[in-house]
């Protein structure tokens, strides 16, 4: 049964190509300033590139960033109010200041139970750091082998008896420094002590045309499979999917995503109901909203039986090209959300950290049906194609909420059946106008 499927869907995309736009509904939260935290930003200082960790009181966050794009001394900083305020930077070891990458933090636990942070930092070789008490003190940066990556690690996943799986990808030059690009290859790695040790990287992805890399990694809901979202950097194709059935052991063969979840470092989380909140550099082909910090919304399966979702959003406009949105994301304890990235956040200065919060509740109330009549309501994009024609909203109004299907009273999706096509509704929030 699990060989038939993987190659249903391998088979699925040469019978469906992926669109390069998207038709799901969107939202706007780019102008509600009260959700956004500011984490840190110096004068004339490039920040970027940050991921978080959340510890298990569900309310200690660690942030760590380079100053500089994808290089530069490690900065650290610890919010213990779920990320409403930040500490001033933190003392880290002296070597965080030779970084060449961009680093990434995780929670590990090891066989008796003992938790520990790991810091990566990658290109050639590999580095690590490591803290025992929850990110107070830390190790200085040393190799975990002899071999290099880009973006290392990307992921982090723990396995069923307790091993982790890392993921990062190469271009040929840092894997054993050769120096010279070939094609993109993600690999994976394992540790069977908690994380103090890795063995050797192995192939695990590749394409004959796309690029795929920064793979980011989703367990199933019923923790059978796990997925792995692709970035795909020759900005031909959408994102890319592989699965595997058996912890990483293979995996299926990779496969076009949805527009809508084209984008650049997916990382996310599981909402209370079980939902996916997907967030990420958008990238996708067709959009307007490219190269902003945006989300998705919907759930496993929709990933894999290769659906749109149920929305996107966006969570705040990046003013210079796409330099931004390398997000850590975080659920906690009350549902709330945080997000955290870099990005041109205000017009001709240096990009800088912040925080977005928000609660998918939030997002969904918005689904109000206005007034009939209304020049709220929606219209199809003239020819427009696909199994559900877009939506499109007045000219200049970006800042949407949808009403859900009068046909099963559930919240927009893109599985729904034709006869939702036409309850898709949107109004203009207050907010609205730009």
């Amino acid at each position: 049964m699990v060989r038939t499927v993987a190659l249903l869907l391998a088979i699925l995309p040469a019978v469906l190509a992926q669109p390069r736009g998207y038709s799901i509904p969107f939202i706007d939260l780019a102008s509600e300033t009260q959700r956004q935290v500011l984490v840190d930003r110096e004068p004339g200082q490039y920040l970027g590139h940050p991921t978080t960790v959340l510890l298990e009181d569900r309310k200690t966050m660690i942030v760590v960033y380079p100053k500089g794009h994808g290089k530069g001394a490690i900065v650290m900083k610890r919010s213990t109010d779920g990320g409403k305020t930040w500490s001033p930077r933190l003392p880290v070891p002296g070597n965080w200041a030779t970084s060449l990458e961009t680093p990434t933090i995780h929670r590990v636990i090891d066989a008796r139970k003992h938790k520990r942070l790991i810091l990566f930092s990658g290109l050639y070789p590999i580095r690590m750091s490591v803290s025992e008490d929850d990110g107070k003190e830390w190790t200085p940066l040393k190799p975990i082998g002899n071999f290099g990556g880009i973006v290392a690690m990307a992921s982090v996943i723990r396995l069923k008896g307790g091993r982790y799986m890392a993921v990062f990808h190469d271009d040929g030059r840092f894997l054993q420094n050769a120096g010279m690009p070939g094609p993109f290859i993600v690999y994976k790695t394992l540790s069977s002590d908690g994380g103090l040790t890795w063995s050797e990287p192995v192939a695990i992805a590749r394409h004959p045309q796309a690029h795929l890399c920064e793979p980011g990694l989703f367990r199933s809901p019923n923790g059978r499979q796990i997925a792995m979202l692709l970035r795909e950097n020759s900005r031909g194709f959408n994102s890319f999917v592989s699965f595997t059935d058996d912890e990483g052991e293979t995996w299926s063969s990779p496969r076009e995503l949805p527009g809508a979840l084209t984008g650049d470092r997916h990382a996310g989380v599981y909402a209370p109901d079980g939902r996916l909140f997907i967030t990420f550099r958008d990238t996708t082909l067709e959009s307007p909203t490219r190269g902003d910090w945006v989300a998705w919304v919907g759930r496993y399966d929709d990933i894999v039986q290769g659906r749109e979702g149920q929305y996107r959003v966006r969570l705040m406009k990046n003013y210079k090209n796409a330099d931004c949105c390398y997000p850590g994301v975080e659920l906690l304890k009350d549902g709330t959300i945080v997000s955290t990235t870099y990005g041109h956040w205000t017009p001709g200065e240096p990009p800088y950290i912040m925080s977005v919060r928000l609660k998918l509740k939030e997002l969904d109330m918005r689904r109000v049906m206005p007034a009939r009549g209304s020049s709220a309501y929606l219209q199809p994009r003239a020819g427009a194609t696909g199994r559900r024609a877009p939506l499109q909203a007045p000219p200049g109004r970006l800042n949407l909420t949808y009403d859900a299907c009068p046909a099963t009273n559930h919240p927009p999706d893109a599985a729904g059946s034709e006869e939702c096509t036409s309850a898709f509704r949107a109004r203009l929030s207050a907010s609205s106008g730009k």
